[in-house]
């Protein structure tokens, strides 16, 4: 029975390690902040904010920390 138990805790944790946001692994983010701005750069606090929001559905709180851990100023 224990052994059932950590199998399926197991499998759980591996459920688990897939990607949060499907978007990065497909590019269309890249796509979506091209269409935003031609010349991006996630380092301008401002793009990087409007591109997380218009772009990955975020809120300005989210995403000002996104970016400020990104390296945003």
């Amino acid at each position: 029975m224990r052994a059932i138990i950590i199998i399926v805790l197991c499998a759980a944790a591996l459920a688990a390690c897939t990607p949060e946001n499907s978007n990065e692994i497909t590019g269309s983010i890249g796509i979506c902040t091209r269409q935003l701005y031609s010349a991006f750069n996630p380092k301008d606090m401002k793009q990087c904010v409007a591109a997380c929001i218009a772009c990955e559905r975020g809120v300005t709180t989210t995403c000002y920390t996104s970016c400020t851990l990104k390296g945003a100023h």
